[in-house]
């Protein structure tokens, strides 16, 4: 091959290399960025009912692959070097879920090191879930629940979602969370059940499900009559258990909703609290557009905590003459709750009653305890997620039985 000849095939052959090699880092980095913004969108789904297992001690843990709160997903393999592994399905709204969440934080401190890996599963249905059943809570068993719990409580574990179809919450069957399973490390069932005997945080020390993996650990198999224990909580939401959520979010709708007015001196009076609940009350206007957006969150708090000492009542601050308006308004937001609407068109005799600093500014919010005292004030656009905790947290009201 001529000299001249030579060098251009060197030179055409050099490109072509340099631009395979382009290629094939211009599709690594594709992978690497499709993979860094991979977003899990939970989809959770209407079923017909679905055969629930029921594991034995002996029995190979079930296969799970689940996505945990940054949509990462986590698969019992992730797990295959530890000795122990222990699975809890459990969930945000359940006070007795709750009641362990610390107990559980603190199992997994003590065997830091020790072989023994630990996760927790939520297998409910958000589908399933009444406004009615958040009376101890300020979060539901959505995914976007479950990532604002993992923070707020700093797990220490993965907390994996299976709530869309339960695909793998079925092959456990857990009956109640918290439920624990603890497996060996051939994955056979050792134990399943409760954490401990006594609910009430300070009372127990996760004693149950310390004992089974100290003889797990040692493969030493538990008694009889204690690897299996009953688990107390609320029952696992499954998708199909669904008909008396409808059936109440339809009642609801029903209530009579109406409005009536009410004067200065008896606004004094109602903010005087001479009850023995809290009492939220929401100043708003029908020409007020963050005020329309965010009232029925007020609604969705009512009946979360309306089975506990609590009340809400709505106060609009339209004219006295908007009264339709103002009714068509609560009607189509189905307001089933004390509503008033203010008889005077001073809004400044208003703002002299209700005062706490209040610069006139709607919607303005009151957490008003027995008595008078304010636990909570809001100018502007509340919170949701803040008043809720606010109201939970109240020693009046509180997370756990």
């Amino acid at each position: 091959m001529k000299k001249h000849h030579l060098s251009t095939f060197l030179i055409v052959l050099s490109m072509a290399f340099l631009g395979a090699c382009g290629k094939q880092e211009s599709s690594e980095e594709k992978e690497t960025s499709q993979d860094s913004t991979t977003v899990f969108t939970p989809n959770p789904q209407e079923m017909t009912e679905q055969p629930v297992g029921k594991l034995a001690i002996g029995d190979q843990a079930p296969f799970f692959n689940l996505p945990d709160v940054e949509g990462k997903m986590v698969s019992i393999d992730n797990f295959k070097d530890a000795d122990v592994l222990v699975i809890n399905f459990t969930c945000n709204h359940c006070p007795t879920a709750q009641a362990y969440e610390d107990r559980f934080i603190n199992m997994v401190n003590e065997y830091n090191g020790k072989s023994v890996a630990f996760v927790a599963i939520s297998p409910n249905s958000p589908i399933g879930i009444l406004p009615e059943e958040l009376g101890y809570t300020d979060l539901s068993d959505d995914y976007k629940s479950m990532q604002i719990r993992y923070v707020d409580k700093k797990y220490n574990f993965p907390y994996l979602y299976d709530g869309d179809t339960h695909q793998y919450s079925l092959a456990y069957g857990p009956t109640a969370t918290p439920q624990v399973f603890v497996f060996d490390k051939e994955r056979k069932l050792s134990y399943s059940g409760r954490i401990d005997a006594s609910e009430k945080p300070g009372t127990a020390n996760g004693e149950d499900l310390r004992n089974a993996i100290e003889k797990t650990l040692a493969g030493e198999p538990l008694p009889v009559d204690k690897s299996i224990t009953p688990a107390f909580g609320c029952s696992t939401k499954w998708a199909w258990k669904n008909e008396y959520t409808i059936k109440t979010n339809e009642e609801w709708k029903k209530k009579p909703v109406e409005v009536q007015k009410i004067s200065t001196t008896e606004l004094a009076d109602l903010l005087k609290n001479d009850t023995d609940k809290l009492l939220l009350i929401n100043f708003w206007a029908t020409w007020c557009g963050p005020c329309v957006i965010e009232y029925p969150e007020f609604i969705e708090i009512q009946r979360m905590y309306m089975g506990r000492d609590f009340q809400f009542v709505s106060l609009s601050m339209d004219n006295p003459n908007q009264e339709d308006k103002v009714l068509k308004f609560l009607q189509s937001k189905y307001s089933a709750v004390p509503n008033y609407l203010i008889d005077t068109e001073d809004k400044y005799a208003v703002i002299d009653v209700v005062k706490n600093g209040w610069d006139g500014s709607l919607p303005i919010t009151l957490l008003i305890e027995p008595g008078g005292k304010m636990a909570y004030t809001r100018m502007g656009e509340i919170n949701a997620l803040e008043l809720k905790r606010a109201i939970v947290d109240h020693p009046m009201i509180g997370r756990y039985y």
